[in-house]
């Protein structure tokens, strides 16, 4: 029942903020501008579908096996990152003409000059440019967004120096794939271009942080088999992320092996040899606790009897308590989950919920110093469109 009203309350409050979204863009692009008729009634009619189209869109992406079905949900998360940029570009502008109304607002009080009465043609210019304005910018934005979204991910290659690392350990690589997101329209292609990429920095271990799918083994196993490609000398790991949870997570954690995936689950092992070596830990989504069945987040299981003598790497899907696993002796944690705010302006937001939000950090508690990379992510969730943080595949080069 908790995990049930927690639902209504998400579909509550999903619908009210689609809703109020949808009816401001409604204000301005056609109430306003006082379109006549039949635009009024068509362009009403098609907002409301459009708006309609996004829940709709959601619960198709469930039957993403069928070809033809993907253009519901393909369809219906474009129309949501459009709708989110039209709704950003006409508040952005309201604000401005807010404040540029209120500075001359209180000039005019203070030289005692009368208010003039509102001029009806100045107003309905004003809306109407407005309307033209916020759709030209709001397209535009989607182009560019859509073009950073369906192209190759970035390569970042970030040194991280770790004081304890083994000499012989320096240099050691890790190709870090986040936030992946495999389903309604992350399909073959981009999955073959993502193993290509990444084989292509030959890296000596491969660590893939959450957030691999979204649907099932039997929607998508065909598709997330191409990660049998994968290559590095080390092998590669993964950690769930919060969406494997929505996706049948027992099912793929029996299948990923298959694919010469190891799952690390509150759990370490080492990597390197006599010669050198560091512990490499694992720990379920931070979420996972309510799905039962032996998942959660056990951090002080997954460092239980590691070598303090040994840099401690720690894969995380999300960056929460970064300042607890420093605390615990990592020396360095890999997460995602964030995708760097994926849309602008939204990532203002993203930002304020997660202050380790992209990139690399580096803390110091307790007299323990440990860094954190936070990567923007390899795919998306939801509309395909980045803008101002386009995909990546990071390159962390470890040195002593």
């Amino acid at each position: 029942m908790p995990r049930l009203a927690t639902l209504v309350i998400f579909l509550a409050v999903a619908i009210a903020i689609l809703g109020g979204m949808h009816g401001y863009i409604w204000l301005r692009l056609v109430r306003d501008p006082s379109l006549p008729e039949p635009w009024r009634r068509v362009l009403t009619w098609v907002l409301l579908g459009a708006g309609l189209l996004i829940p709709v869109g959601l619960f198709a992406a469930r039957l993403v096996g069928r070809s033809w079905i993907r253009v519901i949900p393909t369809a219906a998360f474009i129309w949501l990152g459009l709708a989110f940029l039209l709704f950003a570009t006409l508040l952005s502008i309201d604000l401005v003409r807010a404040g540029a109304w209120l500075s001359t607002w209180v000039s005019d009080w203070f030289r005692r000059i009368p208010e003039q009465p509102p001029d009806p043609a100045r107003r309905l210019f004003v809306a109407r440019a407005v309307a033209s304005s916020a759709v030209l910018v709001a397209g535009g934005a989607g182009l560019v967004a859509f073009r950073s979204a369906s192209g190759p991910a970035e390569i970042e290659e970030v040194p991280i120096r770790l004081p304890s690392l083994p000499r012989t350990l320096s240099g050691f690589s890790i190709a870090q794939i986040s936030d992946l997101h495999v389903g309604p329209t992350i399909r073959e292609r981009e999955v073959r271009r993502v193993v290509e990429q990444t084989n292509a920095l030959s890296p000596d271990l491969v660590a893939i942080t959450g957030d691999l799918v979204d649907g099932t083994p039997r929607e998508l196993w065909h598709i997330v088999a191409e990660l049998a490609k994968l290559k590095s000398r080390h092998g590669v790991f993964f950690v769930t992320g919060n969406h494997e949870y929505y996706s049948g997570v027992d099912a793929w954690l029996e299948l990923l092996p298959k694919l010469g995936i190891r799952t690390l689950r509150n759990e370490q092992l080492a990597i390197g040899d006599q010669g050198g070596r560091f512990t490499l830990a694992g720990v379920d989504d931070w979420s996972a606790g309510p799905f039962g069945n032996g998942h959660g987040m056990d951090l002080p299981r997954a460092v239980a009897g590691h070598d303090p003598q040994q840099p401690l790497v720690l894969l995380a899907h999300q960056p929460r308590d970064f300042l607890t696993s420093v605390r615990a002796g990592v020396d360095l944690q890999l997460s995602g989950h964030t995708h760097g705010g994926q849309l602008f302006p939204f990532n203002w937001a993203v930002r304020a919920a997660f202050p380790w939000m992209k990139g690399l950090y580096r803390e110091t508690v307790d007299g323990r110093t440990g860094h954190i990379y936070v990567s923007r992510g390899t795919g998306y969730w939801g509309p395909p469109m980045r803008l101002g943080s386009p995909p990546e595949i990071s390159r962390l080069i470890l040195t002593s």
